[in-house]
């Protein structure tokens, strides 16, 4: 056996030689080519039978562990990749059969060599014991139990068992009041309904068709839409069917997204309850119109438009198909719909406007339009005429918030398409892209705007909801304030009145090296609060083995990459935070008493390549519409390749953790906790349930009774954690991916919490089309 052993070490010293030259090539560690020397000179001890060979390989186990301790620390997901190959080897050379073939040496000689390799696999394995129990990226720490405000406003008027916007008010907290589900008891949660809605994907969808819808419930009933725009009513108690509307919108292999985030609800107050659309439900398509619907029988509000629906692409000068729809319910505020689109990322640089439109939200009627790219025109356009939007000024694709005291709307802006070449943009767009801007509900006349990125070249849209509350600062001074997630992990505490920071914001410098026909800024924002993680390493990278280790260090090394905001080339740029944000969509959650906010940062470093028009290859027939892969930028010098940073064997390149929960005092800007979150069980090809920290796309919701709920991450479950702690106290299976926020009721004295489960397309969870409804047990319901 020394012989095989010898032709195995051979082959892994050669392996690793061949991509430590390359890796030293690129400016990278010695470690690699190191390594495969040892492995080599143990190869040849091996095959001449030598003893020498167990102390050699006994040396090496110990350079490479000390290297690797010095490199990463205590870290198991770390130390598994670089020991996990040289330990298993090891393990090898103490067989009886390797070590009795070594017969060149004394008996004395071969005992120690034998001891001196074990002693090497003991220590080696021993470390590994230590960093499986140590967290070095675990931040502990406990939410202050007392209450800082006492009954604070949490926005527009309902039932506290109600749950009416997308974010429960137009507020956008996303918590609840009700506290018959609490921390003590939330581990007896019971399944109470499963309804199945039939929208499942298709052949003929495209990658990103994804269930990120949260339900809305008003008295006793639930309302949801499908990816496929199927609007749905169902009885809170039994999660019964009690209409369905099918909009019928089509397959389109031009659009980017075929979701919908939710419904909006209206009560019309100037008709008596029971006349046909005295309750409405509005729901925006995938083919760009806005619909009407009774909520009590799911027919056409004909008064609404023309035959109860809108369609939003007029208006607009360039207008193909699959280009533009809203992906996100419109805020409904004042006795108006207020809604924004999204527009497919880098397809063409003449994309539809990004106009923003408030429409009576009885008849339809245009009542104001802001557009970015004319901002202080807001008076209604000549469509009739022949006026049209400013094409390709930054749109809103995602939620937006109210305050109807103060009579503001906020909106959470993005970019211009491309988003990746900032040449020839105007100054509006340079100064509302990524951005948070308040617009007075009357009139839509601009009040302030914030810039989260200066000239955003990275796709780093603003993509959450704008959560409101009332802060208590420091020094006891009510402020009405405002909290904005961003991308690229910066959470932006606000004054909502006047867009001034309540946290210190400071410019920070930003990377040069634009392509010649391009700038960048020459700084940066940057919150007090941030979940910016630090920059990459190339000891952060990442993989199974040493092997796809190694190429991931080699592509670090080739692309460019100076920190945050390294601008996008043609030789390929990493950038980090990702554009799939450190929060995209799912916002946060904040406690409006307590002060703090929870949420789930997600860290996947991307890379952007760009490509020149000439080298862009034709259109292939059939292809569908992606954010990922070649995006053609058409009417552009440049295309860019998007993606995710990942190794050879398709995992990411970064070290995990790549997901967390956290905590913050949002007084303070302190972060209070940080916990991986979620495992590998639905990651890899066995189930194995590691807890590493996975991605994940979607929201938290918190209750009064202390409890955060959350779904989000790529392994399929809900889970309760304890506001307090970040710890787990309870999780359900779930039977497809949870990429939506969850909401909670009140209904016949028991509270529910529902959460939608039916896959995410682009980060490739089990698609399904399921609503979930969770319960105590009558007799603990009833006791609370």
């Amino acid at each position: 056996m020394a012989i095989v052993s010898a032709v195995i070490a051979a082959a892994l010293g050669l392996g690793l030689a061949i991509l430590g030259l390359w890796l030293v090539g690129v400016g990278g560690s010695i470690a690699y080519l190191a390594l495969g020397a040892g492995f080599l000179i143990v190869a040849y001890l091996l095959a001449r039978r030598s003893p020498w060979a167990l102390f050699a390989y006994a040396g090496l186990m110990l350079a490479a562990l000390a290297w690797a301790v010095w490199e990463v620390g205590l870290d198991w997901w770390q130390l598994g990749p670089r020991g996990g190959i040289i330990v298993l080897f090891g393990l090898w050379l103490l067989l009886p059969g390797v070590r009795n073939g070594l017969s060149r040496g004394t008996e004395a000689m071969a005992g120690q060599a034998w001891r001196t390799l074990g002693l090497a696999c003991l220590a080696s394995v021993a470390i590994a014991g230590i960093s499986m129990v140590t967290d070095q990226t675990a931040i502990s720490g406990q939410v202050r139990a007392q209450t800082v405000l006492a009954d604070p406003p949490t926005g527009n008027a309902m039932a506290a068992g109600d749950w009416h916007q997308y974010g429960r008010t137009n507020f956008g907290q996303r918590y609840s009041p009700l506290d018959q589900i609490n921390a003590a008891n939330v581990a007896k949660l019971t399944p109470a309904w499963i309804y199945q809605t039939g929208d499942v994907k298709q052949p003929e969808d495209i990658g990103e068709t994804t269930y990120q819808v949260t339900p809305i419930k008003v008295d006793g009933a639930l309302y949801v839409c499908t990816p496929h725009n199927l609007a749905i009513s169902l009885d809170a108690a039994t999660g019964k069917e009690l209409w369905r509307y099918d909009a019928a919108p089509g397959f389109n292999p031009s659009r980017q997204h075929q979701t919908c985030r939710g419904v909006t609800y209206w009560r019309d107050t100037k008709l008596q309850p029971g006349q046909a659309c005295a309750e409405r439900v509005y729901m925006p398509t995938s083919d760009a119109r806005l619909i009407s619907l009774d909520a009590k029988t799911g027919k056409l509000c004909e008064g609404f438009g023309t035959g109860g629906m809108i369609q939003l692409e007029a208006g607009m000068k360039y207008s193909p198909k699959g280009y533009y729809y809203s992906t996100s319910p419109p805020v409904a505020v004042a006795g108006k719909l207020i809604i924004g689109g999204a527009v497919n990322d880098n397809y063409t640089a003449m994309a539809q406007s990004g106009v923003i439109r408030a429409f009576d939200i009885d008849t339809g009627q245009l009542v104001w339009n802001w557009d970015s790219g004319s901002p202080d025109r807001t008076q209604p356009i000549d469509i009739a005429g022949g006026e049209t939007y400013t094409t390709n000024s930054p749109n809103s694709w995602s939620v937006f918030s109210a305050d109807e005291e103060l009579g503001l709307v906020y909106l959470p802006l993005g970019n211009q398409s491309p988003d990746q070449l900032g040449m020839g943009r105007s100054a509006n767009v340079e100064r509302f892209s990524s951005s948070v801007v308040a617009l007075d509900i009357a009139t839509g006349k601009l009040r302030w705007v914030f810039q989260t990125v200066h000239h955003d070249l990275w796709d780093m849209d603003v993509p959450a909801q704008p959560v409101l509350l009332d802060l208590t600062q420091v020094d006891g001074k009510t402020v009405k304030a405002l909290v904005a997630p961003t991308k690229q992990g910066d959470i932006y505490v606000l004054n909502r009145e006047t867009g001034e920071p309540l946290l210190p914001v400071k410019q920070v410098p930003a990377p040069g090296g634009a392509i010649p026909e391009d700038f960048t800024a020459p700084t940066q924002p940057t919150s007090q609060l941030s979940f910016n993680p630090p920059p990459l390493r190339e000891a952060d990278m990442w993989g199974v083995t040493l092997f796809d280790q190694a190429l991931c260090r080699i592509k670090f090394r080739s692309l460019n990459y100076e920190g945050r905001y390294t601008p996008p080339s043609i030789k390929g740029t990493i950038v980090y935070p990702g554009n799939f944000g450190v929060f995209n969509w799912g916002s946060v959650a904040v406690d409006p008493e307590r002060q703090v906010m929870f949420g789930m940062p997600t860290y996947l470093p991307f890379v952007a390549r760009l490509v020149p028009a000439a080298e862009i290859p034709p259109k292939e027939a059939g292809a569908k519409g992606s954010e990922q892969g070649l995006n053609r930028n058409e009417g552009s010098p440049y295309g860019v390749y998007m993606g995710p940073f990942l190794s050879a064997v398709g995992l990411p390149c970064m070290a995990p953790p790549w997901g967390y929960v956290a905590a913050a005092d949002l007084r303070t800007g302190e972060i209070i906790y940080r916990h991986k979150n979620g495992t590998v069980e639905d990651m890899s090809p066995i189930p194995l349930p590691f807890k590493v920290g996975v991605p994940g796309i979607g929201g938290p919701i918190i209750t009064k009774g202390g409890v955060v709920f959350l779904a989000a991450a790529v392994d399929n479950y809900l889970r309760a954690y304890d506001l307090a702690t970040g710890k787990t106290l309870w999780s359900a299976r779930l039977p497809a991916g949870g990429q939506s926020t969850p909401m909670t009721y009140l209904h016949d004295g028991k509270q529910y919490v529902v959460i939608v489960a039916g896959g995410h397309g682009s980060v490739g969870t089990k698609p399904g089309d399921h609503i979930l409804a969770y319960t105590l047990p009558d007799d603990l319901a009833k006791s609370q």
